[in-house]
């Protein structure tokens, strides 16, 4: 939003520096962007007078003129068709900076005769396009700064611009007149009275106005009226000069006068040239398939149920974002019909998102304007249009009423100190909300109609604390409900995902922080992409749908990693997935990824492709660290996304899965563009049984004094056995006394025949009353071959 220092002024009596009202406005919370200064560009130059102008006798289109500028004749060369003795002009002297020219003025020759700078025309200081001669001034001194004179005199041409930024929650900021009542609040001036002139129309409307009953709920507000016999040209200086500093090109009178409402009072309007419209105009909803060239020159195919206005020919308006083209007004425009209405904000951002239309009437609309000022705006024009352009107006055409905004919160002075920690005397508090334009009643306050953000007792209090200055809080610490210690706030979960974090990082591995949102092809591949987890309303296509696992982001970090020559990647990401749209449908994660090496090349070979036992080790190491018991089990049957004879899942009983580990499956890799070996694991924090003792105190440790045995057994075994059931089946041989199996050594083929192996096996058997007799410890071998040969079907190897 830009507007000029002179602009603010119309609606602030105010004696504030731009300095000081710059700071003001980002105090305020409406952030100053820029404040550009015209002035300072033209500081340099002074004003001079031609004290002779005599042909140049290299050139006929050169005149070498001597200028008094307040240091004495200087001698300057002119190619101006209207330099000569006697006029007043601005002058630049050598080192000057010619913003029109980009360039440097320096002391040169022209055609053998030295000149000692130039005299400037308008376009070259940016004043206008005026470049067919220099400047010729009415008046001034000698030597004068030519950016004084022109505050003295035109004073628009040096009017500072300031630009701030606007939340979407303070729509009524988009006019002059929010702005400048905001700093009348802070106390930087006194609002002016605003003029709401009243036109008594001479003539019935000849063009009525109808809202279709479906359009209601979209557009509840219609109002116009025709004005004839109108003289559409240029607009006056003060207009274009103000609509040329913010950014805007001046078209025709009628045209900027809209354009002026539009950023003075947040109030879009839209005049029709009434000899192109053919009969009444109706506000309704498309069919769908309608068609529309609009102001910028395009043609619009709209959808269904978008909010137009039509006449009897056809679609003339899109809504309050823009006019059609063939009612636009022209210079010949002799008749008009202006509008003023009110528009549904989610109605028009969404006709405007569909279409791909950006103007400064859909930025408005749809954050929201004053829905009181309808009526009064189109007076307001009217009485505008009549003053610059002529003409006379007939009566007001309305169709519906304003939307209901009435609404009223409870004023309580107490809680500005509770919410926001500033003590505000409650007679300070309530000046500040009338002087925002809130009546109050007792201890109601009642919202003005241009501010659809207040929505609670909350908002009052963030009005009071924003005008008195948030720089004015004082930090206090939080008081104590009792001396000592404080209790512990974070939640089981949010512990247990620090130290997932913490022992991922410890082992190596480097945090990814990826979006919640990914396409839906990847989501496939991971069970997802359905239509539970898809976004109404997706950024970009890339991010269609919430993730179903950790697991897809990661790879396609590592991908982007490996494209630009980073193969060795370590990731891992603690995180939220999610199953279906419901809340109970989401769960914690934590993933690790490794591609690449374990290290880099070394003339010793130590460096090897990762595998899955790599990620084996690192999953156990977080499970460890999270309390998950040291015994679990190993299965298969995990996801379709890891590789189906290199992963397992580590469970507690085959229903209760901590974690899966293993390669990802090579379909992945190459859907996702990453170069194996990936390795990764998967941890589900939620499923680790919460530890029995809560205390804080370890177990005491417990240590036999006693001599522990370990003896070997070698088991011949179908192929197809694995080394889990083994271990599983002598652990349970005794489970008093085993205190641990290994596996330490697997013989395939050979003497063993085909479909056979050999899998060797230690087992520390741990005495606790007293020492085993060689008889005891012979009656646990003998029950670990059993209980072996039972569970697998293999036989003790000789």
């Amino acid at each position: 939003m830009k507007f000029t220092l002179s602009w603010l002024k119309d609606h602030l009596e105010t004696a504030a520096t731009v300095d000081e009202i710059a700071e003001a406005l980002t105090d305020l919370g409406l952030e100053v962007e820029e404040v550009s200064d015209p002035s300072a560009a033209l500081r340099p130059f002074v004003i001079g007078k031609v004290q002779t102008a005599e042909q140049h006798p290299g050139a006929d289109r050169l005149r070498i003129c001597t200028v008094e500028a307040g240091e004495g004749p200087t001698q300057i060369i002119c190619g101006a068709p209207n330099a000569r003795a006697g006029i007043t002009v601005v002058v630049a002297k050598p080192g000057t900076y010619i913003p029109g020219l980009d360039t440097t003025i320096a002391v040169g020759k022209i055609r053998g005769v030295e000149s000692f700078g130039m005299m400037a025309s308008e376009r070259e200081l940016e004043l206008s396009e005026e470049h067919d001669g220099i400047i010729e001034l009415p008046s001034g001194e000698p030597g004068e700064s030519f950016a004084d004179w022109l505050a003295a005199n035109r004073p628009e041409a040096v009017d500072p611009v300031i630009e701030i930024a606007i939340t979407p929650n303070r729509p009524d900021a988009l006019g002059v007149r929010g702005i400048a009542r905001d700093l009348a609040a802070r106390g930087l001036g006194t609002l002016k009275p605003l003029a709401e002139p009243v036109v008594d129309g001479s003539f019935p409307s000849p063009i009525g106005v109808a809202i279709d009953e479906a359009a209601l709920p979209h557009a509840p507000h219609f109002t116009g009226r025709l004005i004839r016999g109108v003289k559409n040209g240029p607009s006056p200086a003060w207009l274009q000069a103000r609509l040329k500093a913010i950014g805007l090109r001046p078209i025709s009178a009628l045209v900027d006068i809209t354009n002026f409402f539009t950023f003075d009072m947040n109030r879009p309007l839209h005049v029709f040239d009434a000899a192109r419209v053919k009969g009444d105009l109706r506000v309704h909803l498309t069919e769908g398939g309608e068609t529309l060239e609009a102001l910028d020159e395009r043609i619009y195919t709209f959808g269904a149920g978008q909010v137009v206005i039509s006449d009897d020919q056809g679609v003339e308006s899109i809504a309050g974002i823009m006019g059609g083209a063939p009612s636009g007004v022209e210079e010949d425009t002799v008749d008009v019909f202006l509008e003023s209405a009110w528009w549904d904000p989610v109605t028009i951002a969404r006709t405007g998102r569909a279409l791909k239309i950006n103007s400064d009437a859909r930025y408005r609309f749809e954050r929201g304007v004053d829905p009181a000022w309808t009526r009064p705006g189109l007076e307001a024009a009217t009485r505008m249009i009549l003053d610059l352009c002529g003409g006379e107006a007939s009566e007001v055409v309305e169709a519906g009423a304003a939307p209901d905004h009435a609404r009223a919160y409870s004023l309580d002075p107490a809680r500005c100190s509770s919410l926001v920690g500033m003590d505000i005397p409650s007679g300070q508090q309530r000046e500040t909300l009338e002087a925002l334009g809130f009546r109050l009643e007792g201890d109601l306050a009642h919202v003005p109609s241009w501010r659809p953000d207040v929505k609670g007792e909350a908002d009052l209090v963030e009005e009071v604390a924003r005008i008195a200055s948030l720089t004015l809080l004082v930090p206090q610490p939080m008081a104590r409900p009792q001396p000592g210690v404080p209790k512990p706030i974070l939640t089981e979960g949010q512990r247990r995902e620090q130290i997932a974090r913490r022992t991922c990082a410890a082992l190596g591995y480097n945090e990814a922080v990826t979006y919640s949102f990914i396409d839906a092809a990847s989501a496939a591949l991971f069970e997802g992409g359905s239509d539970a987890t898809m976004l109404e309303n997706p950024i970009s296509s890339e991010m269609s749908h919430l993730r179903p696992d950790l697991l897809p982001g990661l790879l396609q970090a590592a991908a982007r990693n490996q494209k630009r020559g980073q193969g060795d990647v370590a990731l891992f990401e603690v995180g939220t997935t999610f199953q279906g749209g419901e809340p109970e449908e989401s769960r914690v994660q934590v993933a690790g990824l490794l591609t690449g090496r374990t290290g880099p090349k070394d003339v010793h070979g130590a460096s090897r492709a990762v595998d899955v036992f790599d990620v084996k080790a690192d999953i156990e190491a977080v499970l460890a660290a999270l309390g998950a018991p040291a015994k679990t089990q190993i299965f298969r049957e995990g996801a379709a996304w890891w590789h189906p004879g290199r992963h397992g899942r580590i469970c507690l009983g085959p229903k209760k899965t901590l974690g899966v580990f293993g390669e990802v499956h090579p379909k992945i890799l190459r859907e996702l563009g990453v170069k194996g070996p990936a390795v990764a694991f998967t941890i589900w924090p939620d499923e680790v049984p919460a530890p029995r003792n809560q205390g804080a105190a370890r177990p005491a440790l417990e240590l036999s004094d006693l001599q522990a045995v370990e003896r070997d057994f070698a088991f011949v075994l179908d192929d197809r056995i694995e080394a889990q059931q083994v271990v599983a089946a002598a652990q349970g041989a005794d489970k008093a006394l085993i205190d641990e199996v290994r596996v330490f050594d697997q013989f395939v083929g050979g003497s063993l025949g085909e479909g056979k192996k050999s899998l060797a096996i230690t087992v520390r058997i741990q005495p606790t009353g007293q020492t085993l007799t060689d008889k005891e410890i012979e009656v646990v071998a003998q029950k670990v071959v059993q209980k072996v040969e039972s569970a697998t079907g293999g036989t003790l190897r000789g």
